[in-house]
Formats: C-alpha cells, sequence, structure tokens
C-alpha cells in the first residue's frame, strides 16, 4: 500500500484545515525518513474499526460501546502489530479498543498540573513541541475550538494519524514542521510550549516567535525544565544530548518580558520522578532512572 493511500485519511484533514497545514501534505509524501517504509507500513495494517466511545480523560481512549463485541482476535493482533510498529511512544496513555499504549511519559500527571490554570474553552490553540498530540487530545477535552501542533518528528505525525483513525482528525492535528516553518497568519488565543525552550539555541527567539503567533489578550504556557540557583549551559543534561540551557525563574520571567509578555504568573514547580518518567514495554530503551545522579 503507498504512503499516500495509508495517509489519505490524514491529508483529507490536513486539506480542509488551512494551507499551511495542506502544504505538509507534499513534506510528509516526500520525507526520505529510513524509518518511513516500516512506520507506514504499521499504519496500514490499522484494522479498519468504529469508534462508538471516545474519552480525552487521563487515558486517550477509543472503543466499542456496551452493545458492541470485542475485537476478534485477529483484529487485535492487527491493532497491537501496527501499534508496535510505531514505537517508541514518549507521550499518552492511550486505549484503542482495548490495547492499552503504555507510554514513556504519564503524560496525565503534567496536564494535571496545568489545566486548572489555563481557559481553553472556544479558543484556537497552537502546542509546539507537541508529540503525537497526547496533549492535543486533552486541550479538546478542555474545550478548544480546534489545536495545531507542530513538531518536526515524523513518528511523532504518524503515532497521531493512527489514533485520530479512530478518534477523527478534525480538532486535533499535528503538523511534521518546527515553529519556524509555520507562517504567522491568525493568531492564536492559547500558545503552549512544553519541554521545548531549553533545547533551543537561542531561547530568548524562540520565546519572541511564540509572541508571533499571539494576539494582545493570548495566554502563552512555557513550561520548562529549571534550576535554583545560576543558570546552567550543560549541552549535556539528564542524558539529553541538546540542552543548550536551563534557566532559573528569573531568566523565564526576563524572556517572557523581553518578549511583550505581561502578568507572567508562576503555577507550579514539580520534580520529576521516575514514577512520572520511565521505561516501559512501549518504550524500552533508557529513560529518566538511567540519567539521574
Amino acid at each position: 500500500m503507498s504512503k499516500r493511500s495509508v495517509l489519505e485519511p490524514l491529508f483529507a484533514a490536513w486539506r480542509e484545515a488551512s494551507p499551511v497545514a495542506r502544504g505538509c501534505i507534499d513534506v510528509l509524501r516526500s520525507a526520505r525518513h529510513g524509518d518511513l517504509p516500516r512506520w507506514t507500513a504499521a499504519l496500514a495494517q490499522l484494522p479498519r474499526l468504529r469508534a462508538s466511545t471516545a474519552s480525552f480523560g487521563a487515558t486517550v481512549s477509543a472503543g466499542f460501546g456496551s452493545g458492541d463485541g470485542p475485537l476478534d482476535g485477529k483484529e487485535r493482533r492487527d491493532l497491537e502489530q501496527a501499534l508496535w510498529g510505531l514505537l517508541p511512544w514518549r507521550k499518552g496513555p492511550f486505549d484503542l479498543f482495548g490495547v492499552f499504549v503504555d507510554a514513556e511519559w504519564r503524560s496525565h500527571l503534567k496536564w494535571a498540573r496545568i489545566a486548572p490554570h489555563v481557559e481553553l474553552a472556544g479558543c484556537r490553540v497552537l502546542d509546539v513541541g507537541c508529540g503525537n498530540g497526547y496533549y492535543g487530545w486533552r486541550m479538546v477535552e478542555a474545550g478548544a475550538e480546534s489545536v495545531t501542533g507542530v513538531d518536526p518528528s515524523l513518528l511523532h505525525t504518524l503515532q497521531n494519524a493512527a489514533v485520530g483513525a479512530y478518534l477523527g482528525h478534525g480538532r486535533n492535528l499535528v503538523l511534521p514542521l518546527r515553529l519556524e516553518d509555520l507562517a504567522v497568519q491568525q493568531p492564536f488565543d492559547v500558545v503552549f510550549s512544553m519541554g521545548v525552550v531549553y533545547h533551543r539555541r537561542d531561547p530568548a527567539a524562540h520565546v519572541r516567535a511564540l509572541a508571533g503567533h499571539t494576539h494582545a489578550e493570548s495566554t502563552v504556557v512555557l513550561e520548562s525544565l529549571v534550576v535554583d540557583g545560576a543558570p546552567l549551559k550543560p549541552g549535556r543534561y539528564a542524558a539529553m544530548r541538546n540542552v543548550h540551557v536551563v534557566p532559573n525563574m528569573a531568566l523565564l520571567r526576563r524572556w517572557l518580558a523581553d518578549a511583550g509578555f505581561r502578568h507572567a504568573e508562576l503555577v507550579n514547580v514539580s520534580t520529576t520522578t521516575p514514577a512520572e518518567q520511565r521505561a516501559t514495554a512501549w518504550m524500552p530503551y533508557h529513560s529518566l532512572a538511567n540519567a539521574l545522579d
């Protein structure tokens, strides 16, 4: 099966969304990533199932109603093998027709710390560095009119396509783009940048770029690693090779102020532990426990 036929439902949603999204069709069609044949083969193996129930709660789920029968053996095997073909799953969890995808991050824990402090009802949302779109589904649950996620990882785009095959593609799109590739058009009401700023060579420029997609009353959620003392420029931090700076609170506030934001509010500081980020069968590689001193 060709990439085009496997991804056609996703492409149809992109065509309807915006010119930027339509442009991503060519991005994905022309991609030359070495794992792309494996990933598209996995998508092709997804069984054609129609979900009668959906939940965008802590576990993002699609399934059958009480009057429907369970998956038959072949459908379950095909679904499991298709989702296994899209390893590693970093953000989650998901439950698709009883197949539980226990991702590396128990992402509902972070969302529980953020959700009480941001109003999303009726909002157009931009999620920068969105991963596979888990948080986008939570934003839809919170009432967002639409969520546009950008993340340069092709795998994350295709994981979102797999979940969207059962939950629909329309309100939570993950585009294979960097923020720099996203043309400034209609501004967003809420912009999220979670776990991104410390990976940027010029983090202040990243915050200014976020501002470029806002209007005067927009809210920006900026989430980052932080330290109590002087900012760090480690190069490598917690086994991550591309950490250019770990800011303190004062530096985060300065970046926001210099980008024109006002009324900065600190809503949560938490220590990440292996209870929240850990290796699982769905992400069987080194995780936080292997990176701690």
